[in-house]
């Protein structure tokens, strides 16, 4: 299953909160989509319409908080994305049910036909909503990280490409093995095993029983040396191309692809800038 695109962190999932705010509040204050009874009301309905708003965003930032616990960033997938989705229309739909005694006099509120009512109109106008905003957001992050990997690419074709010079001179022993350093394209992490890729060497790859933590600590001094996934470790001055997508970046090396995570691009940008 292929990656997907995790929005629900950090700006992207401000971003969307806000968008989700004002669209609910515009949409049901000023168009009234389902029934209403004006003698029912606790409040303004200015008010009921903000609480309305305000619901879906507080369970969106729950389930976020909880997405974010897990760690799931570098393992979801469209699977995820449309359960993760599913269970926000429905938890927003059992809260707008539960809060009902709050806003409305009517003494069926806790009835199954409200329930029902509820959960149906919260997926009737969420799926619209998610329409609009899933597409919107993938579009915007394609762009954004497109435009900045072109920026990037225009760096390491002045300094990282040009200098051959890699940042690491000499062997590197490992799992008593030697590793010639100065062709180390990158590590890519196998459980307690690293598997080594090596450029112009033979053999290029080399499994040794190594944590890709402990690798990390050893070439700590060396700046071309990029973390740019839990799993890998990545020579920068082997990078030929940079390519952007909404999941963020992926990194071109000599026959190969290295992805950068979501949560490591800003340290990546930073890194590869002063390379």
């Amino acid at each position: 299953m292929q990656p997907y695109p995790f929005y629900y962190e950090d700006k992207s999932l401000r971003i969307i909160a806000l968008l989700f705010l004002i669209m609910t509040f515009l949409f049901n204050y000023f168009f009234e989509p389902f029934s209403v009874v004006p003698s029912e009301h606790k409040m303004n309905y200015f008010w009921i319409s903000a609480i309305h708003a305000s619901t879906p965003v507080v369970v969106l930032l729950t389930l976020s908080f909880f997405a974010n616990s897990l760690k799931m960033e570098p393992r979801w997938n469209i699977i995820k994305e449309v359960f993760f989705i599913f269970t926000f229309l429905l938890m927003v739909g059992i809260v707008q049910f539960l809060i009902r005694d709050l806003i409305y006099d009517n003494h069926n509120n806790w009835s199954w036909h409200f329930l029902l009512e509820e959960v149906r109109n919260t997926f009737l106008v969420g799926s619209l909503f998610v329409l609009i905003l899933v597409p919107w957001n993938f579009d915007r992050l394609n762009v954004k990280n497109i435009r900045k990997a072109n920026d990037l690419n225009r760096s390491i074709t002045k300094s990282t490409v040009i200098d051959n010079g890699i940042a690491g001179r000499g062997n590197l022993k490992v799992d008593n093995l030697e590793i010639d350093f100065d062709h180390l394209l990158f590590a890519k992490s196998e459980g307690n095993y690293l598997e080594i890729y090596l450029q112009d060497k033979n053999p290029n790859k080399m499994l040794v029983r190594f944590t890709l933590k402990e690798l990390e600590v050893l070439l700590s001094t060396y700046p071309n040396i990029i973390k740019t996934h839990r799993s890998y470790l990545v020579n920068s001055n082997y990078i030929e191309n940079i390519t952007g997508n909404a999941q963020g970046y992926q990194l071109h090396l000599k026959n190969y692809v290295v992805p950068v995570s979501r949560n490591l691009i800003a340290s990546f940008n930073s890194r590869i800038k002063m390379a």
